[in-house]
């Protein structure tokens, strides 16, 4: 063969070499044999789990998700919210905030749950099936190079190269939106009703008021209000902190009365492995992982391999200072936004929630939902969202609720 037909020929083998190993290294993390057997206790209403896809939006997902099943709850029916409708509003407003703060202020894709409902108070709601806010031609989200485009605009405003802004940047801004989001209704038809998208919210009858923010940390006053300081809270809502033990018992009492709660936390744990549909505290406490997005999490970790199953550890037992720990030193961050539909056990009878994930159906064996174990909220949960209606009456009166 001549020498550049042994090149190309090479170069074949070594392209089809790397994609056996990765397929293997797949496939080996797939077959991999889960060590729990889960049986659920309370499993509450919920939608069909959606896919993020590429995109930091898990909070959208998850904060609507919840907003469903409050839906569902209150007997209103099933909805399929548009999540890209809130994202596009926050979007506009982080822009407006980004300049006010003269760009010292996390600009990007994440967000809180708060955020669902400040959008929804503020500009109203869309079906899914009326505004999607995906590109042509995408069956999801794909923010990667918008996300950078829209952060090159505005770190160019806020250097502010004319010595005064414009009056047009944020028409600009708009503009950027509209080209990577679509441009959404003004007015709509669903089920043969017009609505704005606000009076499509106020047709709902929910009361966005009711949905409060919960936390535990230390360095601040236990039954007050702080601004949770996690980055993706840009616009500096504020959460009510509670000790570890009462926020555990938020949630149990939650779910025991029939509502679900929203779950903030950080997925870079060993421990957290959603594709084998479950996320434990190991007591050995592993190195941490940095990064967002479901891949991230999903790759194989060291020690998972088709010969190394994994066993039941025993898990730490979480401290408030154990936890105050982990998020001082960064070792907690606000990774994910999640939503705790229910409750099980393992064939030991340890407790374990379940949680409805925003990574698709098929991303696991349970349908895009895992199980989390109760050491593990304990440890990494950077704040839930409630019906205040669902939280525990001493705890209510002691926080002014």
């Amino acid at each position: 063969m001549k020498p550049l037909t042994l090149r190309i020929l090479a170069v074949s083998i070594l392209l089809m070499a790397m994609g056996f190993a990765q397929a293997q290294r797949r496939t080996a993390v797939a077959e991999q044999p889960s060590p729990y057997q889960f049986t659920d206790i309370k499993l509450l209403p919920a939608t069909s789990v959606k896919d993020q896809m590429r995109s930091g939006t898990c909070w959208s997902f998850s904060g609507n998700s919840f907003i469903e099943s409050e839906l569902l709850r209150l007997g209103k029916g099933e909805y399929d919210l548009s999540q890209m409708f809130i994202v596009k509003h926050a979007y506009a407003d982080k822009a407006q905030r980004y300049v006010r703060f003269h760009g010292s202020l996390n600009f990007g894709g994440g967000g809180a749950f708060h955020d669902v409902t400040n959008m929804m108070k503020t500009y109203g709601a869309v079906p899914q099936e009326i505004y999607s806010g995906n590109l042509p031609g995408e069956v999801g989200p794909i923010h990667g190079e918008m996300d950078e485009v829209f952060k090159d605009y505005m770190d160019g405003v806020v250097k502010n190269p004319n010595k005064k802004l414009t009056t047009v940047w944020y028409k600009g801004f708009q503009s950027l939106e509209d080209a990577y989001l679509g441009d959404e209704p003004s007015k709509f038809t669903y089920k043969g009703k017009e609505y704005t998208p606000k009076t499509f919210v106020q047709s709902l009858g929910l009361n966005l008021d009711d949905y409060v923010e919960i936390s535990s940390f230390t360095h601040h006053p236990f039954y007050s209000k702080f601004i949770l300081e996690v980055p993706d809270n840009w616009s500096q809502d504020e959460v009510y902190n509670v000790p570890l033990d009462e926020m555990i018992e938020v949630i149990n009492n939650s779910l025991e009365n029939g509502y679900t709660v929203a779950w903030a936390t950080d997925v870079s744990e060993k421990g957290f492995k959603h594709n084998l549909g479950y996320a434990n505290v190991p007591e050995e406490v592993p190195v941490q992982t940095a990064g967002m997005e479901a891949a991230k999490w999903t790759a194989p970790k060291p020690g998972d391999t088709a010969k190394a199953a994994p066993t039941v550890v025993k898990e730490m037992n979480v401290t408030q200072e154990l936890r105050q720990q982990a998020f001082d030193n960064y070792e907690t961050t606000d990774d994910h936004g999640l939503h705790i539909v229910g409750t099980a056990k393992d064939q030991w009878g340890d407790p374990f929630y379940i949680v409805k994930n925003s990574w698709n159906a098929s991303s696991n064996k349970f349908g895009g939902n895992f199980y989390a174990s109760i050491p593990f909220v304990r440890y990494k949960t950077t704040c839930i969202m409630v019906n205040k209606k669902a939280i525990p009456a001493k705890i209510a009166k002691k926080l002014g609720l």
